[in-house]
This record gives C-alpha cells, structure tokens and sequence, in this order.
C-alpha cells in the first residue's frame, strides 16, 4: 500500500514538472501547449486576460501576413517569457497604439483564442449582427493655412437601414490600409470594442509623399467579427500635399574622401555596384494590386444585386461619381430603387487590364410598375486597391 501511494505521488510531481510556465515557441504544437500549461495555472480571470494579452501582442505586436505567419512571428516574440513578462508586453503594445486595454483592467475583449477557435459561443461578444460596414471621414486639425493636418476615419457596423448596430464588451480586429493609385502605403490596426469606436486618426506626415498620386489617397477599412469580416472602401480622398513626408536630406561631410562607387569593396566583393550609366533603365516602380475578380463577375453580381433589391451591396461595388450618393442611387423614383427584377441575357469582358476593364450586359429591366425594358449597357470598371469598382456606366443605343 505505502508503495503504491508512493507511486502515485510521484506521478503527480512528475505530471506537474512537465508542465511548462513559459512559452516553448520550438513549434506550433509547442507553442500552444506551452500556452495550455500556463494558462491552466491561472485563476479564471486572469485566464481571460491572459488570452486578451496574447491576442493583443498577435494582432498588434507583430508584422505578419495571415495567422500562421502571425502565429509564428508571435513564438519569436515570446519565447522563454512568463506569464508577467508577457502580460506587461502586451500593455506596453496596447498604449503604443492607443488601445484602450491593460492588464490589471477586467476583461474587455471577450473570450479570445490565438489559435483559430472562431467558433460562436453564446454568449460570443464578438458575435455583432451586422449588415454592412459604414465609414465616415472630416478633415482634422490646422497646420496654421487654415488646411488639414489629419483625416479622422470612424468605421460603423449598420444594419438593413444603415443605422449603427449597439453592441459592447466587444474586441473586433478593425484594419485600416492607406493606398494611392492602387498601390498600398501602410496599414493601421485597432480594437473596436463598441460602435462609439473612435476610429483612426490618419496625419498626412506619416504618409510617404513619393507614394502619393495626384494628392489624393483610397482607403479600406476592414472589421471582423465572429461571423464574418466586413469591408468598406473610400476612393480619392484629398491630402495635405504640405505635410506629406519627405525623406530627410543627405548631409554630406565635406571632410569625407569621394570614393568611385564603381570601385569594388575587397571585403565584400559580392555587393551590388550602383550603375553611373546613364542609360541605365530606371528602377521600375511599384505596380498596382492585380484584382483577382473576373470584371464580368463584378457586374453580373451587381445586377443581380439590384435585381434582389440588395442596394447597399450594389452600390458598394461601384465607384461611380455620377450615381452620387447611396440615397440618390437608391431612389425609389429616379434610382435603382425603382427596379423590381433584372434578368440578365448576355455578359462579355470586351477589355481588361491590370487597371481598367471594360464588360458589355444585356439584360431585360422590370421595374415596379410592371414595365419591361431590354437594355444593351458598357460598364466601365477600375482597379480599387485590388477591387474592381463600377466607374462608368453607358447605355447603348
């Protein structure tokens, strides 16, 4: 008996010296079942906000593309950390970019899971039951001209009607990325607890103004709940061409040898040697994010979206300054409102690029009075931060 209760005592000091307080990032698989260790260690509260810090550090404390590679750059960062260590990494993270989280606060963020469980709890604060994704933008502050210094750029989950949804005690991932002529300049993160988000405060002086084209920049802001992420994008928004950033000047040291810049490096023949020809060919710039929707694709879900009354949807995936406003676009009288039905015949791409397309419809019109009419139209589309947007539309004769 006294060697069998012995055997069992050693088993537990076996079973609890296996388990790890601090992050074993040799692997996935390590990584969370180091994380599963210390997290069982805590009291449940501290358990939740344990899982805030670590989301807070993924989301926000790394530069990566998708979860895996989040995940991975995540181990890098805290590897051999503890508990404490982590947790004040996360609040150092947090007020760096202006997320209102700490670690000694009660838990704000719902239940957050760095591993993927996405899973719809009942009790789910990130559950949001939205329709679409409003986004609203003012110019903000003065650089002394009476000119902006700032956009400010408050994103909204609406409903059916386009009215805010309420919902709080959220933690929804909000994304913000800048892009001018197609080309993306940076992306900004934040954490939309409730619909009174702040937002983003763009400054025009972390904008690089080589990037920027014709003074203007487009915007997409992205929010994901539980369910579903949602995307609203904002094209030809003006900048301060003033504030816009300029990389500092050379200073040069009159006191330095000019040196050749063709003259080889002994210690490192192997580097590359700037070319004084002057016919050398420029260095070719960035281009545009090719679209990975067929234009006719794009069309035929916007007609079809009229044809179901599903407006907002429509208008959304146009960029038309002639439809004007989402209000005129949908009138009941002289808009897309009017339409009761779309029966599409015929769509064919007649060009298409990496910037612009060009698809031609035919398709019978029914509007709410019963009246049928066939029309043969051109719409024109262009690339909008890797989206095609309706720009143009003709009906032909």
């Amino acid at each position: 008996m006294k060697k069998l209760s012995f055997l069992l005592i050693l088993s537990l000091l076996l079973f609890t010296a296996c388990k790890k307080d601090s992050v074993d990032a040799t692997n996935t698989k390590t990584l969370q079942s180091s994380i599963n260790d210390m997290t069982a260690s805590l009291p449940t509260i501290k358990q939740i906000k344990f899982n805030e810090a670590l989301y807070i550090l993924k989301t926000f404390g790394v530069e990566a593309d998708g979860d895996v590679a989040e995940l991975k750059a995540l181990g890098q960062l805290i590897n051999g950390k503890k508990v404490p260590e982590i947790m004040a990494m996360a609040d150092q993270v947090a007020q760096k970019n202006g997320i209102e989280w700490a670690s000694n606060a009660p838990p704000s963020l719902g239940e957050m899971n760095i591993f993927g469980d996405d899973k719809a709890k009942e009790s789910d604060p990130n559950d949001v039951k939205a329709n679409s994704l409003s986004i609203t933008t003012r110019p903000t502050g003065d650089d002394g001209t009476g000119s902006p210094t700032a956009i400010q750029i408050v994103p909204r989950l609406v409903d059916n009607a386009g009215n805010p949804v309420s919902f709080t005690g959220a933690g929804l991932e909000a994304t913000l990325e800048i892009f001018s002529n197609g080309v993306k300049l940076s992306t900004a993160k934040n954490l939309m607890q409730d619909n009174n988000f702040k937002g983003f405060n763009l400054k025009f002086s972390s904008i690089p103004a080589a990037k920027v084209v014709d003074n203007k920049i487009d915007i997409t802001v992205s929010v994901k709940t539980t369910a579903k992420t949602f995307k609203m994008t904002k094209i030809g928004l003006d900048v301060n061409p003033s504030l816009l950033k300029v990389p500092a000047p050379v200073v040069v040291d009159s006191m330095a040898v000019s040196q050749d810049p063709a003259v080889i490096d002994p210690n490192n023949p192997g580097a590359t040697v700037p070319s004084t020809d002057p016919n050398a060919a420029p260095t070719t710039p960035a281009t545009p994010k090719q679209p990975a929707a067929d234009p006719k694709n794009v069309v035929s879900g916007f007609l079809n979206n009229v044809s179901s009354q599903n407006l907002k949807a429509a208008y959304n995936s146009s960029s038309n300054p002639s439809w004007g406003s989402y209000e005129s676009f949908s009138n009941p009288t002289s808009g897309f409102g009017s339409v009761k039905t779309v029966s599409v015949k015929n769509i064919t791409t007649n060009l298409s690029n990496p910037n612009v397309a060009s698809v031609n419809a035919t398709y019978d019109v029914t509007d709410k009075n019963g009246r049928t009419t066939s029309l043969k139209a051109t719409f024109g589309l262009k690339n909008v931060n890797g989206e095609w947007k309706i720009s143009s539309y003709k009906i032909n004769p």
